[in-house]
């Protein structure tokens, strides 16, 4: 391979050859929506993030993107766990940038673990059947840490109609007043959940301004005392191929408070989003989930209709 160039992400003017750095990936790769350029655009874009050593760029000697790599490092008083993503070009794959990616994540990830004085583990993630990320992990000393399945559900299947208890109401996100509400029940909902860190209203009221934020479709259930109890976080993401006659909506969040756990909630919130995402146009719905969930996600799933459809592996390495 051609001697390459590192540097910092300079923001929009990159953007371009950033959507066909991940466009020349997706149609090797067949990653589908789980990655889909406007989300990574939204991560690019965080206010949090420091792009001037948290994003580098690769490109060879004709000023070709051909590497992207991205440290995400959400926020903790303990621990920094930081996930790096990364793109390589498929025409350079197995030439030695994977390497040099991780080894520039696990430098600066040991900087700023230096820096804040805390321990430091990197994660990384692999699609089962990427055989050849899977070995090049292994021999950079990663250990597997957890899977995640992918699974997916036909909406033109019939859709029970949701059971709500008693005084408890469906409604939706509606702007600014019910952002500290909605963080407040996330982070206890998710409190006890594998490798949860808690989201601030700032993270919250970022999202929101995601041209592709549809609140309609970001759905809350409310106890009688006006408590946020339960949520189901929808989305239809833009289709990559306009005239495909598949439209998928994605379960994104789904959760309920501790205490209002065992009364049937989290199935009628879950319902109540196939629904509002069939109305919306999506024939078929997705989700992530954590294939060794304490909480009894995948049998919820299961046991209206999802089916896995892939499997990820999520990496993990001390720094």
């Amino acid at each position: 391979m051609t001697t390459l160039k590192m540097r910092s992400y300079r923001g929009e003017t990159d953007w371009c050859a950033i959507a066909h750095l991940i466009d020349a990936c997706e149609a090797i790769d067949k990653l589908g929506e789980e990655v889909s350029a406007t989300e990574l655009k939204l991560i690019l874009d965080a206010p949090k993030l420091d792009k001037a050593r948290d994003v580098q760029l690769w490109e060879d000697g004709n000023y070709k993107l051909i590497g992207l790599a991205l440290l995400d490092m959400p926020d903790s008083p303990d621990e920094i766990e930081a996930c790096l993503w990364f793109y390589v070009h498929p025409n350079v794959r197995g030439q030695g940038l994977e390497k040099d990616i991780i080894n520039w994540g696990e430098t600066r990830l040991g900087e700023v673990g230096k820096q804040r004085n805390l321990p430091a583990k990197l994660r990384i993630y692999s699609r089962e059947d990427q055989t050849d990320e899977i070995i090049l992990f292994e021999k950079q000393g990663f250990g597997v840490d957890r899977y995640f399945w992918t699974m997916a559900r036909s909406l033109c299947d019939p859709i029970p109609t949701p059971e709500f208890p008693a005084d408890f109401a469906l409604t939706h996100v509606s702007g600014e007043k019910d952002i500290e509400p909605w963080v407040e029940m996330f982070n206890q909902s998710f409190i006890d959940h594998w490798n949860h860190h808690d989201l601030t209203a700032e993270t919250v009221r970022y999202w929101m301004q995601d041209p592709n934020y549809q609140p309609e479709l970001d759905l809350i259930a409310i106890s009688g005392d006006r408590k946020f109890a339960a949520f189901c976080d929808c989305q239809i993401k833009p289709q990559k191929n306009p005239n495909s006659d598949t439209k998928n909506g994605w379960i994104e969040l789904l959760g309920t408070r501790r205490d209002y756990r065992k009364m049937g909630l989290g199935k009628a919130m879950l319902l109540a989003g196939l629904h509002r995402l069939k109305a919306a146009g999506a024939n078929t719905a997705k989700l992530s989930v954590d294939a060794d969930s304490l909480t009894g996600a995948t049998k919820l799933y299961k046991s209206v209709g999802f089916r896995q459809m892939e499997t990820w592996i999520e990496w993990a390495k001390v720094v």
